[in-house]
């Protein structure tokens, strides 16, 4: 069995951090959303993944690299633009083979894995087999209409009037049966190969395409909300150490990870949180579910429910929450004049002012 895990796409909800940046290289707890796929398709047995890129291949090729510090083969696969996820299988075709797979979207997280998942998958070997789960807009989502006996009889990519609360997880898994109903499939309203359209010809075809409900916490990772909430999920989940230097002046209360190389002198640490390599906090207070990236400066400042990618820095300003702050951000006070705000922002930003 093989992986197919989808890197591309633009990110439109995470701008401007995806100006620069692949989304699914956004760290949730220090560690790229992707990284927590790929390690869930090696605890589920496979070792061989295809790994569909775009706009931002080279940045995802030089973090993954061949795979091999995940115990994968990666193969890499260009896409020359979003054009959908089952024009993803197609593109792929070379790569798949006639094997079975579990297409892996790498902006999606889910807590408890994909092992028995996939598991179930090769014991009954149904032609396809997708992921539900309930939420409060499915106009957001793909979505799955059951019978009254819990069988599959429908799917819809983002309809305005759904028929159930049952989103499709970014997770689904194929026999080679896929292949020809991608093939036959034209785009639908977004210009786009529907993986949607693609299950439900297999459906108009008799296939056997089967759904379960998942119980566990699963998170597209598309907008700010999501990632921080991911965060949290992460750092309750911490083990607590130290590989850093502390100095006496500073607490530290709850669990909290200090990464090695990182320096904290004269601050409070409310954990959990987790404080990167070669980091330097100095006379802060750093409040729960928080992460700070490598290399990453705080001096006199408050932060707290936040992600702070590598290299940035936030010096002498109070008080920061529920942010996303990118790599090499700086921020700092205004100088003192008559009260006015300042503002150099990206495309899509959103500023709330107090």
């Amino acid at each position: 069995m093989k992986a197919l895990v989808l890197a591309g796409g633009h990110g439109t909800r995470l701008r401007p951090i995806t100006h620069t940046s692949a989304k699914q290289l956004v760290p949730i707890g220090n560690k790229p959303v992707l990284f927590y796929g790929l390690d869930a398709i090696r605890a589920a047995g496979i070792q061989d993944v295809g790994i569909i890129v775009g706009d931002t291949a080279d940045e995802v090729r030089r973090a993954v690299g061949d795979g091999s510090r995940f115990g994968l083969r990666v193969t890499y696969i260009p896409q020359e633009a979003p054009l959908g996820l089952a024009h993803a299988v197609l593109i792929a075709r070379e790569f798949l083979g006639d094997d079975d797979f579990v297409m892996y979207l790498g902006d999606n997280f889910i807590v408890d894995g994909v092992r028995g998942i996939v598991e179930d998958f090769r014991r009954s070997r149904p032609d396809a087999h997708i992921l539900l789960t309930r939420v409060d807009d499915p106009t957001r989502f793909g979505v799955a209409e059951l019978d009254e006996t819990g069988r599959l009889v429908g799917v819809a990519e983002k309809p305005e009037r759904p028929r159930s609360d049952l989103a499709i997880v970014g997770v689904y898994l194929f026999t080679p049966a896929i292949h020809e109903a991608v093939r036959t499939i034209k785009p639908g309203d977004r210009g786009e190969l529907e993986i949607t359209t693609a299950i439900g010809r297999l459906l108009e075809r008799g296939a056997d395409v089967r759904s379960h409900v998942i119980t566990g916490y699963w998170k597209d990772t598309g907008r700010v909300e999501d990632m921080l909430e991911c965060n949290r999920l992460v750092l309750e989940t911490l083990e607590p150490y130290n590989h850093g230097v502390l100095d006496d002046a500073t607490e530290i209360a709850g669990r909290v990870v200090i990464e090695e190389g990182a320096r904290v002198t004269g601050s409070r640490l409310v954990g959990p949180l987790v404080v990167g390599a070669g980091a330097t906090v100095r006379d802060t207070y750093v409040g729960p579910f928080t992460s700070i990236g490598p290399g990453c400066t705080l001096t006199d400042t408050e932060l707290e429910f936040s992600i702070v990618m590598e290299r940035s820095s936030v010096i002498g300003v109070r008080r920061i929450r529920d942010s996303l702050i990118g790599k090499d951000v700086e921020i700092k006070p205004a100088i003192s004049t008559p009260q006015a705000h300042r503002f150099v922002l990206g495309d899509h930003s959103r500023v709330r002012v107090a």
